[in-house]
């Protein structure tokens, strides 16, 4: 999929039904939220890279995740500063910043400014938008 994504292609729908899952594409494509505690990704302990699950772009390392207590895997940093884009999202009543990787647009989660330090932010990401990759 990552090597097929050319720079700016979006694609359709329903070329990203016959890439995804029925809840990655909800998630990810439809700006879904996967139940608290349920994400596979949320307990993954060894050091790698957090990638975007549907265009392999990476966007968060293993050392700067953190235990939120959300219920979702919880960064403090991004990998770079040009790997994940912010917009305004005004859904369910609520005022929130919506993180999505900045090559291909996919709905990652969202960033909160009660994170650690040094950064105070706590980027907090659906499982079904990643993969991982060991070092």
């Amino acid at each position: 999929m990552a090597d097929d994504l050319k720079n700016g292609d979006l694609r359709n729908d329903e070329t990203w039904r016959n890439k995804l899952t029925p809840e990655a594409f909800k998630v990810c494509r439809q700006k879904g939220t996967e139940r608290a505690f349920t994400g596979a990704l949320l307990d993954e302990k060894r050091q790698g890279t957090y990638r975007c699950a549907c265009c392999n772009e990476p966007l968060f390392a293993s050392d700067k995740k953190f235990d939120s207590g959300s219920g979702w895997p919880s960064f403090f940093e991004k990998i770079a500063e040009a790997s994940v884009s912010e917009k305004s999202d005004v859904s369910h009543g609520m005022v929130r910043t919506e993180v999505v990787c900045a090559k291909c647009q996919s709905h990652l989660g969202h960033v909160f400014p009660d994170g650690p330090a040094p950064t105070g932010l706590r980027y907090c990401i659906n499982s079904l938008s990643l993969t991982f990759t060991p070092k």
